[in-house]
């Protein structure tokens, strides 16, 4: 079969890949299509990734075999499926931490979405699969597993009704965040530095502003307080210097991104006498992926529009780019 293989660092090669074979509880996809996610490319460009690899995780595909055991699906089913289940029992996995278990990486999918077939493991089928109705769309579908990550983000970072939130980075994550926020009754800021993100999210009935003019914005959602939370989809730690000026007293601070930088640039004093929280989220549970997916299903947030481009497989290094130059907003890949 086709894959588009990880070589090296920034080197990605359209070749032959072996397909899998499945065992019981397992099911055997076809591609349809697998969203290109900022944690693909973070790999993609590492000189620490492992070689040669297949990545790729917010895909679709139609089941074209099944192992025994399988009751859930049936060969023709359409099915959105995602590549990390905890154990479900263990310490991490009981106070609220699923994708610290030890498990959580081993059940990966075999290769990535990156490729024209994947095998899916038993537990991933068992409880990170999830048959799509036929009015929903590929794409949208493909959102269950980034918009199960923000969920988590959400909830860890303890928005209430009434809070005032900013999102910073206006991606496609960015913009699921604003409608999840939105949702849980929050008044959002939305900020990005680049014209061409403000435009495409004006573009989308969202308004945008540029750092500078934030700050006015947030005194005059918050009472002057400052913002209940600031949620950072990227930038690496220098974005954080800003977070803290317009975060209030007591306020939260949410990494959902990794990035740049060995220190963080907020003195220990300032978070001491402020009472400032920082926390962070990468991935998801099995909870998370089910009421994303529900979400999704009832079409409850804005997801048209959010894929920008279109690629075939052997051209996954040309939506690489357009992603780090933010030529795309977020790139959808087809076998």
């Amino acid at each position: 079969m086709k894959a588009a293989v990880l070589r090296g660092p920034g080197r990605l090669s359209a070749e032959e890949w072996p397909q899998p074979a499945i065992g019981a509880g397992e099911v055997l996809l076809r591609l349809r299509g697998c969203g290109l996610c900022g944690s693909d490319i973070a790999k993609i460009v590492a000189p620490a990734s492992a070689a040669p690899t297949v990545l790729g995780h917010e895909l679709v595909g139609d089941v074209i075999e099944v192992g025994p055991g399988v009751t859930r699906f049936a060969v023709g089913d359409r099915v959105v499926a995602a590549h990390h289940v905890p154990c479900g029992d263990c310490h991490y996995c009981q106070r609220g931490s699923p994708s610290m278990c030890r498990t959580f990486k081993t059940s990966q999918l075999d290769p990535g979405g990156f490729a024209e077939y994947v095998r899916v493991p038993a537990p991933n089928v068992a409880h990170a699969t999830f048959a799509i109705p036929a009015y929903l769309s590929d794409e949208a579908a493909s959102f269950v597993e980034p918009l199960a990550c923000c969920l988590r983000a959400v909830r860890r970072a303890s928005v209430q009704p009434g809070d005032t939130a900013v999102v910073i980075g206006l991606g496609s994550i960015g913009h699921l965040f604003v409608s999840l926020l939105q949702r849980g009754g929050a008044s959002v800021v939305a900020v990005d530095s680049a014209a061409a993100r403000r435009a495409f999210a004006e573009r989308r009935g969202l308004s945008a502003v540029d750092p500078d003019h934030a700050p006015a914005q947030v005194t005059k959602l918050s009472d002057a307080r400052g913002a209940d939370l600031v949620l950072i989809t990227g930038g690496g730690t220098r974005v954080l210097e800003w977070a803290v000026r317009v975060v209030r007293d007591g306020g939260s601070i949410h990494y959902f991104a990794g990035g740049h930088g060995e220190a963080l640039p907020v003195s220990l004093e300032t978070l001491y006498h402020r009472e400032l929280t920082l926390s962070s989220t990468y991935s998801s549970s099995p909870a998370d992926l089910a009421e994303a997916f529900r979400l999704v299903a009832a079409g409850a947030l804005d997801l048209d529009g959010l894929y920008t481009h279109r690629l075939a497989l052997d051209r996954l290094g040309e939506g690489v780019e357009l992603m780090r130059s933010q030529g795309a907003v977020k790139v959808y890949v087809t076998p």
